[in-house]
């Protein structure tokens, strides 16, 4: 039971984040709030299935447990490594991309960092920081490339710490899942 609750706790981890970035006015894209609730609705969902299955015995749940979180696990696994492996030049070369592709997500980074444009603001671009008011803006890439690694450390981290609690949870599935139930009727055993 305790590796559904700490399942349960990186779904309700990742939508109450999302809802902090929405609450707070952090994060005005829809799409990638959509996205972070989803995965966490979703890993709820089968972190649920899971308890249901070890709390009922039933073999087919806990088996469709596992390959599902086996699955999340090979992917969480490899995206948390792929987070600490970036270096300072893919960092930027991400970041990079990631600005020239998103207009909201770029204007939430223009107001809440208070810099305008990515390397060189150019005065026909539109800029939501307040510092556009003096005409003494900075712009955002070396602000954002001083938290990049720091934030990608932390996630990466964090990842695979809980990539961990549920490769021992695919295992302990595994094992639950293959002992008799003890409330079934001994003589069908034999």
């Amino acid at each position: 039971l305790c590796v559904f609750s700490s399942l349960q706790l990186v779904s309700l981890l990742l939508i109450g984040i999302a809802a902090w970035g929405i609450g707070f006015g952090l994060i005005s894209s829809f799409r990638v709030v959509g996205v972070v609730i989803a995965v966490g609705v979703f890993l709820f969902f089968i972190a649920l299935v899971g308890l249901i299955g070890a709390v009922k015995h039933h073999q087919v749940l806990l088996f469709f447990y596992m390959i599902i979180l086996l699955l999340v696990f090979i992917v969480q696994f490899s995206v948390s490594c792929a987070c600490l492996a970036l270096n300072e030049e893919q960092q930027s070369e991400l970041l990079e991309v990631g600005w020239s592709n998103t207009n909201s997500a770029r204007t939430d980074i223009e107001r809440n960092l208070n810099c305008c444009g990515f390397r060189v603001f150019y005065p026909n671009e539109t800029c939501a920081a307040d510092c556009l008011r003096t005409l003494h803006c900075r712009p955002c890439a070396p602000i954002l490339e001083e938290y990049s690694g720091m934030v990608l450390r932390f996630v990466g981290g964090i990842g695979l710490f809980f990539s961990f609690t549920e490769i021992l949870g695919v295992w302990l599935t595994y094992r639950y899942r293959n002992q008799k139930d003890p409330r079934a009727n001994p003589s069908a055993f034999i």
